[in-house]
């Protein structure tokens, strides 16, 4: 009897050891998944520094922070972002998002270049991009934009519609990267009326709403019936300048139609959100490369908004004259100038 009970308690100590064996078996490649899942699923971290106009600008910083916003959506990636107050903040705010463990960080504007060639070589594991200039570092890239061909685009279709031969243009800082949307803009609306005088104002600023306006006010005032600009926060100043006027603003960067309807006649909308994605897309997908990358019209990097607001009071047929000459621009047929000195240059082989 006591040789059968130990024979029991042998074989169900056996049984326990086993089920307790393959229980265990199982969590060990369970255990891996986990790992791996684990780090499947780390998001990348993404860092934008915003240039000193920043977000709200209904332009160029807000057009940045869409493409990071589509990239939390649709890539799963965690965001980190900061504002800049003055250029000062610029050196600071990247190294504190290098320092923070982001794997990509943007530098939103040309003025960031000296800072982010201090701080990049600094961090050679973190990938960098830099919206509208050039930083020559291995792990920089360079977002650079054609400009000029969208604004040729809101240039040729102002003068379809104007009425008074005169045009208007509020710049933000009078350097060679708003020099090219002023370029671009009167280059468009000589072609269609070699006539038509465009009149320039700058501010100097990316965020003074109310000089925006006082600029876009005596333009308006001196008899411009549509006013461009490339002014950042300023041109919210513009378009609510058009809007006391009864006139017409031509937005930039983000689609500003909606800002005030039927007021802005188009938005030349440049596609920093697009580049901004398409970089954070390449990190996630091991294909960064450093250097520059170029958007034009061909690539839709920038073009005109739908006229969603404005169609009627434009006409089918002037649409469909902007939509040749934008074919004609892909088609290399044009080459829009983007300098203030090759502008005339240009106008000469319309006479050709």
């Amino acid at each position: 009897m006591k040789i059968q009970l130990a024979i029991l308690i042998a074989f169900g100590a056996a049984l326990l050891a086993g089920c307790s064996s393959g229980g265990s078996a199982p969590a060990t490649p369970s255990s891996t998944t986990g790992s791996t899942a684990s780090a499947d699923a780390k998001s990348l971290l993404v860092g934008i520094v915003f240039d000193s106009g920043g977000r709200g600008d209904k332009s160029f910083n807000d057009s940045a922070y869409a493409g990071l916003e589509r990239a939390v959506k649709e890539l799963g990636v965690k965001e980190k972002t900061v504002d800049s107050k003055s250029e000062k903040d610029y050196e600071p705010n990247l190294t504190a998002m290098a320092d923070a463990g982001c794997d990509v960080i943007f530098a939103v504007g040309l003025s960031q270049s000296n800072a982010l060639t201090a701080v990049a070589p600094k961090y050679p594991n973190i990938k960098f991009a830099i919206i509208d200039n050039f930083v020559d570092k291995p792990n920089v890239r360079s977002l650079q934009f054609d400009e000029e061909q969208g604004s040729f685009l809101a240039g040729y279709l102002a003068a379809l519609v104007d009425k008074t031969q005169k045009l208007g243009f509020v710049g933000g800082k009078s350097i060679d990267l708003i020099k090219k949307f002023e370029t671009g803009f009167r280059a468009g609306a000589l072609t269609v009326n070699p006539k038509i005088e465009v009149t320039a104002k700058y501010t100097e600023s990316w965020d003074d709403t109310a000089l925006g306006k006082a600029c876009a006010t005596t333009l308006f005032n001196g008899g411009a019936d549509i006013v461009y600009h490339a002014a950042g926060r300023c041109g919210i100043g513009v378009i609510d300048a058009a809007k006391d006027a009864g006139k017409y603003a031509i937005g930039v960067d983000s689609d500003q139609d909606d800002v005030a309807p039927g007021t802005v006649l188009t938005s030349m909308i440049k596609h920093v959100d697009e580049s901004v994605y398409q970089t954070i897309k390449d990190v996630k997908n091991n294909a960064f490369t450093a250097g520059p990358k170029r958007y034009d019209l061909k690539d839709n990097g920038v073009g005109l908004s739908d006229f969603k607001n404005t169609k009627d009071k434009i006409g089918q047929a002037n649409i469909d004259k902007v939509n040749k000459i934008a074919e004609d621009i892909k088609s290399g047929k044009i080459t829009v100038p983007s300098k203030p000195e090759d502008l005339q240059k240009y106008l000469d082989s319309l006479k050709k």
